[in-house]
């Protein structure tokens, strides 16, 4: 399956922020084990590149293995080289776009306004990150949807448990998830990794019952 089909249907994509290379494969097999399809790895980390790598030989195609936090075309570059499929930014930059599908990965940048959103639509991103989404709130997407229901938006920032349920209501193709499921301090003991598949399957839980009820159609 193509990567952006996983996007549009993995319902989570978690974001890892702060974990070392050595932690971060038997973390991702509890997220996966969860129900976890995507993974983002943020650059703001030394390990990131060695991490991005580790991941995509682990799990193959198992899981879409992306990076995230990339500020510009060279890094984007790095992170596809290093096997990320798919490109997250904070931020709206036209060139990182632009680098990232001329090397035929997927480009989802970041966006506040719904000019930026807009904007990098109609520059080739493939999904539009709406971050920080808690600051907006849910009816931001809806809102969004009435006169660009065909730009896929991806909230981020401050999703949980207890808000995913709106935001797919509300019209997001997926969610971000990051310190609420995942934190930098993720211990990999027994115990710690199978709280953390509870929550992963938790979250998920939500994405379900969001399908189940036809407010979200992935």
């Amino acid at each position: 399956m193509e990567t952006v089909d996983v996007l549009r249907r993995c319902g989570v994509i978690a974001i890892l922020r702060g974990i070392d290379s050595d932690r971060v494969v038997p973390i991702v097999q509890a997220l996966y084990e969860g129900g976890i399809k995507a993974v983002e790895v943020t650059l703001n980390h030394p390990d990131s590149m060695k991490s991005i790598a580790l991941l995509e030989n682990e799990f193959d195609k198992e899981i879409c293995i992306g990076a995230g936090t990339v500020l510009n075309e060279d890094s984007a570059r790095a992170a596809i080289s290093a096997g990320a499929s798919f490109i997250i930014s904070p931020s709206l930059n036209l060139q990182t776009i632009e680098m990232t599908k001329q090397l035929g990965a997927v480009s989802i940048p970041g966006a506040y306004t719904p000019t930026e959103i807009l904007t990098a639509y109609e520059n080739g991103a493939d999904f539009v990150k709406v971050f920080p989404a808690t600051a907006l709130g849910p009816g931001f997407l809806k809102d969004m949807n009435g006169p660009l229901p065909y730009i896929p938006l991806i909230p981020t920032g401050g999703i949980n448990v207890e808000n995913a349920f709106d935001f797919l209501q509300a019209g997001a193709v997926a969610i971000g998830a990051g310190s609420s499921l995942v934190g930098a301090s993720q211990k990999i003991d027994q115990e710690s990794l199978a709280s953390l598949k509870e929550r992963a399957q938790a979250f998920m839980s939500e994405c379900w019952k969001a399908k189940e009820q036809g407010v979200w159609s992935a």
